[in-house]
């Protein structure tokens, strides 16, 4: 039989942990002996008996009689099993209640008939949306304390009606219930006669289960990438795990955003039968017909099939949970899949009051708890789905201080938008105040070109003494060299190294319009790292120079030198090619 995650929601005390115990003691779901047992428990305790008590199993959440963490409990019907997800209500926890929804395929929602709708009700309708849970029901609980009135009932239902239409969701219905009391559960009750629809089981029943993600086009982020070398061992192992759709040996794939292709060649795993083909939600391993070099982050993807989308800025949906609120170009980092980046907030398109039902288009930042649709900005290109066209891809969180505090869905890649460094050297450009000294007087004064020259390639390669030596050589033949030694520490997380690559960029720009020749050294550079350096020395030029392997395309390269070479032949190759190419003379 069939699987189906779905989550109950809504605000605390509304009664979603007395419906989950009822469901799973009307369908003979429990234990054998458990509902007896914690009858006999609520006896010797001198307390009442709930339902919600057959979930509420820490201790810590009976004795605050709230649901702290979410729980995962399970039943069937004819039709399927069900993993019900009981989230908690309170808003503090609100970062649990959205780890259990993202895991489901539908949820329910509980409103309790006595309170009415609550900030909760509505902040958590808004957070299922965003999560891109599609199928909701609404119930209206504890019609039992409003003596089953129909009136009640349908006012709870326009009020809550008007507020999913401000937020485009749509129902599937709404079902007044007595969870304590089994009326609406099971079977339709005579209590409400007033009620033609569905129970709340076949409801459930008439969910649709989501398509398998075996049969969604294939998604595979890059966790790392592991090189063997012992006993003649020279496999390159790309790892990850496949989050959806499949492959197989001879595949053609793709990596995204660096746009390599290769084929796959082996299927890997740690003490595991030979494989040809895997699917979702297996951790692997792949070797590839033709050596490419990418980074953690990628996403690979099958050739033929949809790919994600790439760029640098885009529309999301988010809600934030952080204790600062987020504020506009303050620094961020993104992390979606195994990516991580730097992170802007660009724009604020609108934000909902959940509480108050209105919606801002002139907040100036998103407060704790607010939901906002905005335009962010990353420094370096992601790939992406928006999310109406694979889910799981286009979810993502924000980190701020190191802790998460927000998260939200990518709605729309605004790949037409000038990247933020564009945007930065644009503003540069149009305040610097230009020297009375034109190129061409430093050119004729110094005897050579100014240019940024960059060697990188893989660590340990010799880059630092090499360029040491080159900036000697220069000098000693009359020329103005500077080496920036600094530019070795750039290593660690994305978010460092970002900053890192700019600082070079921008001190780059200030050397080569003093016509000066820059020398550094980066390790492990990519394409995205040359663009940015590039884009900040505007209009200066800039030469890279690689050492053995490298992740760069050849575009991107502007002369290549052996790792088995020795250093001197790397000074005088490197000599005679700044003299071809006219930057000393």
């Amino acid at each position: 039989m069939e699987r189906m995650n779905i989550v109950i929601v809504g605000h605390v005390d509304h009664g979603k942990s007395t419906l989950i115990g009822r469901l799973l003691a009307d369908t003979g779901s429990l234990p054998e002996g458990k509902l007896e047992q914690v009858k006999a428990m609520c006896l010797v305790n001198a307390k009442p008996f709930e339902y919600a008590f057959l979930l509420d199993a820490l201790k810590d959440e009976q004795s605050q009689g709230i649901t702290i963490d979410t729980a995962r409990s399970f039943f069937k019907t004819k039709k399927r099993h069900y993993i019900i997800i009981d989230a908690p209500g309170h808003i503090e926890f609100l970062k649990n209640m959205i780890t259990g929804a993202a895991r489901a395929e539908a949820a329910m929602l509980l409103i309790d008939a006595h309170e009415g709708v609550q900030e909760n009700s509505r902040r958590h309708g808004y957070l299922l949306s965003l999560l891109g849970i599609k199928q909701v029901v609404v119930l209206v609980n504890k019609m039992d304390l409003v003596n089953y009135d129909q009136a009640t009932y349908q006012r709870i239902v326009e009020e809550y009606q008007d507020f999913l239409n401000e937020i485009n969701v749509t129902p599937k219905a709404f079902v007044p219930i007595a969870a304590r009391e089994g009326d609406n559960l099971m079977q339709v009750s005579s209590q409400m006669p007033w009620y033609t629809g569905q129970s709340v089981l076949e409801l459930m029943d008439s969910f649709e289960k989501a398509k398998d993600k075996s049969e969604q086009p294939l998604r595979f982020p890059v966790q790392d990438i592991y090189k063997f070398t012992e006993e003649n061992d020279d496999r390159r192992i790309i790892a990850g795990t496949v989050d959806t759709g499949s492959v197989r040996v001879g595949d053609d794939v793709i990596f995204l955003p660096s746009q390599k292709t290769s084929t796959i060649k082996n299927i890997e795993g740690f003490n595991t039968p030979v494989r040809n083909e895997i699917g979702s939600g297996h951790a692997t391993g792949f070797t590839l017909t033709k050596e490419i070099y990418i980074k953690p982050g990628e996403i690979m993807c099958r050739v033929g099939e949809s790919h994600p989308e790439v760029g640098t800025t885009f529309k999301a949906n988010i809600f934030w949970l952080g204790k600062a609120p987020m504020i506009k170009d303050k620094k961020y980092s993104i992390k979606l899949a195994t990516a991580r980046t730097t992170l802007y907030l660009h724009d604020i398109i609108t934000v909902l009051d959940a509480a108050e039902l209105t919606q801002s288009k002139t907040k100036t930042q998103v407060e704790r708890h607010d939901v906002a649709e905005c335009v962010f900005q990353t420094l370096r290109p992601l790939a992406f789905d928006t999310v109406e066209n694979l889910e799981s891809s286009s979810r993502f969180v924000i980190i701020d201080d190191y802790e998460i505090a927000g998260g939200g869905i990518i709605t729309e890649n605004l790949t037409h938008h000038v990247s933020r460094m564009e945007q930065f050297v644009q503003a540069r450009n149009y305040a610097w105040t230009r020297s009375k000294l034109w190129p061409q007087d430093r050119t004729k004064r110094y005897g050579q070109k100014p240019a940024h020259i960059l060697i990188t390639g893989a660590q340990n390669t010799g880059k630092f003494g090499l360029a040491r030596e080159l900036e000697k050589r220069l000098f000693e033949t009359g020329k103005n060299v500077y080496w920036m030694g600094i530019s070795n520490i750039i290593l660690g997380d994305e978010a460092n190294r970002d900053d890192h690559l700019q600082r070079l960029g921008e001190m780059a720009h200030l050397f080569t319009d003093a016509g000066l020749l820059l020398l550094s050294t980066v390790s492990e550079l990519d394409d995205t790292d040359i663009q940015q350096i590039k884009t900040l020395n505007k209009p200066q030029e800039i030469f890279v120079v690689t050492i053995g392997e490298t992740s760069l395309s050849s575009e991107n390269i502007n002369f290549k030198l052996s790792s088995d070479s020795t250093n001197e032949d790397r000074l005088n190759l490197i000599q005679l090619f700044l003299l071809k190419i006219g930057i000393i003379f």
